[in-house]
């Protein structure tokens, strides 16, 4: 590998003091690599650093060596380094990003550096005097690293951008937090994430309300992983996932079609070159089990194939009269590194499940009923609902030289799901669905199928850079994608009349439905001759960035994207025939997105952004005709910390974000499918996130955020209305503490944690209201380490107060918010023993 070295001019060379600090840092990242290790500085590791200033490299470097490193970047000021993209060792890594900048270095037999000016000739400077620093390992791949903090994030940039120098709020769920709430599904997980709401339908678990905005297309690895979705909706586990992001604010520059409040992309699990094994049973209320597994390691002697398996298999009933839940999620995959240049990756993950879908509760008045939360008015006797989703997935990285790289994913999802429950009669109107003549206690239901089916093929290519221009530094980045997402809808029953003989009394109910009301719904298709719907959505999108760095503190990043997307769905008696009188609807349009941000010092930026979103609309309005594409516009400013030497990371935004065109169902229709756009809404507010560890043993994750989302402009009566399920005032903090200091407790570690909201309108009429809640968790966990092997075993405790509460309400997806109140679950416990070695 090549080392060259230039001459420095005596009027630029550094200060004395100067190279003495350089080579402190310096020194500090090498030998904590090697004293935390404790391993030869001939392993190596993969790293993808971009060009750019040599300051930022050396500390990406140092981070992704597993190194706490903190220095001035006023240090480094006018070097810059190409960067590193491949595996290298520590020894190799330091060669070539100190290529050119007149620095070299030496490695001491005690595992100590020495920093000097390179000698060039007969010019040469003293050396400088070896300094041995020990650091603290920080891989967050390491199952045993139970810190909270993640300082990158590609989500916002595709590019390996430190949060810091990202002019977007974006948050990281790592992998720690969700083992230490033992979170099992991503709705759990994204609590921690302001401004974030659950908007679930049937009880599935996605479907989100952020920033004010209801989106239910969900990435996975940078990829949309849902892309029709209609009647059901696709199911996440969290066993294969590595972390969660959330980028808040319009994202459709980099990621096309997506609702402008912001985008959820979950990373799965990749494997490593170390051995590593676990599994883990877990046990708890409402005969809860479940078992997960994790192994990876190397299938080559070289480590140049590496694999992951994991998994999970769940078992539990609810606290929901009824309702239970079986489900097993397995995920494999190979990691092929063929050289230093190239990455190969292929994936494949599978889930099923078997369930009963929860129709929730209702409101009497402006409030939710007067029930028993675990009171349900389906029946034990409904038939067993099912879901199952596959994914595969590809992922090429090839580096071309030092500057260029080229990006390729694919993912292909298909997704299935079929329920048939009794429901309330009159389900998409805004009619009555209590008899008045029995005083307005019988619940008048009828019975309602769906099968829901989906194909999506994904795929994009990227192409990023490093280039210096004019004494700037810039990471250019070119891309093309595509999506391609066919569904097809089948519904059967009644689902407006109520049916003769399955009324029942909300307040005394006798439940026991005679199989033939299941069998004859199952038998009527509804609406008649219109029960097969065929469903396409495709869009290409080319997209440009750049980000710019100046004087090191100041970053720049400009692009665009244009998409073409065509939409349509078909209903006719067939899907045959559906297909056939598919009505398809054309759009373009550009999307841009320019942000700023400056670091006046190292641990502190303030930044800006000014971006647009691109939709189009899969709905049909009464007449049949399509609907013009949702368009929305976002202004946001915020300040960034870093902390406690950089270990705890703080986020504080204000937005202002409008969206034009929303989509909602045509109350003036009585066909439930109908569609029209009630106008212009618009959400502004403040959020707050934390992230990251105040000492080695307390580690924190919260967040606040005041949310004023309203309905702005209306065809129908609602305006100035709040925007439904979206809490003025809504935050959590979660904290855990781990003794490190007593050695008769060591092991222990405890935590403790509030996840808060206000009052919401129920809907966007706002005829009702869900009550603020504050609900309380726990947890207590002893880790025993044996040699490699390690024990753990925890409690976690759920509203630990046991308090009743509504997390939320249907989006008029399966019923009206009025017929769809979803309550959260009363004092839960989990168990848990885990084995990792």
């Amino acid at each position: 590998m090549s080392n060259t070295h230039r001459r420095c001019n005596p009027g630029s060379q550094p200060s004395r003091l100067s190279q003495a600090i350089q080579g402190i840092l310096l020194a500090s990242a090498l030998t904590a690599s090697v004293a935390a290790h404790g391993e030869e500085t001939t392993n190596r590791k993969s790293y993808h650093i971009s060009g750019g200033s040599l300051g930022h490299a050396l500390s990406q470097f140092a981070r992704d060596a597993g190194i706490l490193f903190t220095g001035e970047s006023t240090l480094t000021d006018g070097k810059t380094s190409k960067g590193l993209d491949g595996e290298y060792t520590v020894e190799e890594g330091f060669r070539k990003l100190l290529a050119g900048t007149g620095l070299t270095y030496t490695i001491t037999s005690d595992n100590a550096v020495a920093i000097r000016v390179a000698e060039t000739g007969s010019d040469a400077a003293s050396a400088l005097p070896a300094v041995k620093v020990v650091g603290q390992v920080v891989d967050v791949n390491d199952p045993y690293n139970t810190a909270y903090n993640r300082t990158e994030s590609s989500t916002a940039t595709k590019t390996d951008t430190p949060i810091m120098e990202t002019p977007m709020s974006i948050q990281v769920v790592p992998r720690a937090v969700m083992q230490d709430q033992q979170t099992t599904r991503v709705k759990d997980a994204l609590e921690n994430v302001s401004g974030v709401r659950s908007n679930t339908t049937l009880g599935y678990g996605t479907g989100f309300i952020i920033r004010g905005f209801r989106n239910q297309r969900v990435f996975r690895n940078g990829l949309v992983a849902n892309g029709i979705s209609i009647g059901g909706a696709t199911e996440l586990d969290t066993a294969n996932l590595q972390n969660v992001e959330v980028l808040k604010g319009p994202a459709a520059m980099l990621f096309g079609r997506i609702e402008p409040g912001g985008l959820i992309n979950v990373n799965t699990k990749r494997g490593e070159k170390s051995s590593r094994y676990s599994v883990e049973q877990r046990f708890g209320s409402y005969d809860f089990y479940r078992t997960e597994w994790d192994a990876t390691g190397s299938l080559t002697d070289d480590q140049s194939l590496t694999y992951r398996f994991s998994g999970s298999n769940q078992n539990n009933n609810s606290f929901r009269d009824f309702n239970f839940n079986d489900r097993v999620s397995a995920y494999s995959s190979l990691t092929w590194r063929p050289s230093d240049a190239t990455e190969m990756s292929l994936d494949v993950e599978g889930l099923d499940q078997d369930f009963q879908v929860d129709r929730g509760l209702f409101a009497i008045g402006d409030r939710p009923a007067p029930v028993p939360v675990e009171r349900s008015y389906i029946d034990p006797n409904d038939p067993v609902d099912t879901l199952s989703n596959i994914n595969l997935g590809f992922n090429l990285t090839h580096a071309f030289n030092d500057d260029w790289s080229l990006h390729h994913r694919f993912l292909a999802t298909h997704n299935q799901s079929s329920d048939i429950s009794v429901k309330p009669a009159n389900a998409f109107t805004v009619q009555q669905f209590l008899n008045p003549s029995q005083g307005n206690r019988t619940y008048l239901r009828n019975i309602f199928s769906q099968t829901v089916k989906s194909q999506t093929y994904t795929t994009n290519l990227d192409l990023t850079g490093n280039i210096n221009f004019l004494g700037t530094q810039h990471q250019p980045l070119v891309g093309f994608d595509y999506l391609r997402s066919t569904g097809s809808y089948l519904t059967r029953g009644n689902f407006v009349n109520p049916i003769n003989g399955l009324g029942i009394d909300i307040y005394n109910p006798v439940y026991g439905i005679d199989p033939s009301f299941y069998d004859t719904a199952l038998a009527t298709p509804f609406p008649a001759g219109l029960n097969h719907s065929y469903m396409r959505d495709e869009w290409y999108g080319v997209y440009f960035q750049d980000h710019i760095t100046l004087w090191d503190s100041v970053h720049l990043i400009g692009g665009g994207r244009y998409d073409w997307a065509t939409t349509g769905r078909g209903r006719d008696a067939t899907f045959s025939a559906a297909e056939a009188v598919l009505p398809e609807r054309n759009d373009e349009g550009f999307s841009p997105r320019v942000g700023v941000l400056y670091q006046p010092v190292s641990w502190m930026s303030i930044y800006g952004n000014w971006t647009t979103s691109f939709g189009a609309n899969n709905g049909v309005t009464a007449t049949g005709s399509t609907i013009a594409p949702e368009i929305g516009e976002q202004y946001e400013a915020g300040l960034k910390t870093e902390l406690f030497d950089r270990r705890l990371t703080t986020t504080l935004a204000y937005y202002h974000l409008a969206k034009e065109n929303i989509m909602t169902r045509d109350l003036n229709s009585p066909d439930p499918s109908a569609r029209a756009a009630i106008g212009q809404a618009r959400s502004q507010g403040i959020e707050l996130d934390m992230i990251g560890q105040i000492t080695d043993g307390l580690s924190l994750i919260g967040n606040y955020a005041y949310t004023d989302a309203r309905i702005t402009k209306d065809y129908s009566g609602l305006q100035g209305n709040k925007m439904n399920n979206v809490p003025e005032h809504s935050g959590s903090m979660w904290l855990k503490y781990e003794i490190q200091n007593y050695e008769q407790l060591k092991g222990w570690s405890a935590g403790l944690g509030m996840f808060a909201s206000g009052q919401r309108q129920g809907d966007d009429a706002n005829t009702f209201a869900l009550p603020g809640y504050a609900r309380l968790d726990a947890f207590a966990a002893y880790r025993h380490d044996f040699k490699d092997t390690r024990l753990t075993a925890q409690l976690n405790i759920r509203n630990l107060l046991d308090k009743t509460y509504y997390e939320s309400t249907d989006p008029f997806q399966n019923a009206p918010p009025r017929v769809g109140i979803y309550p959260g679950a009363p004092l839960t416990a989990i168990g848990s023993i885990r084995l990792e070695f």
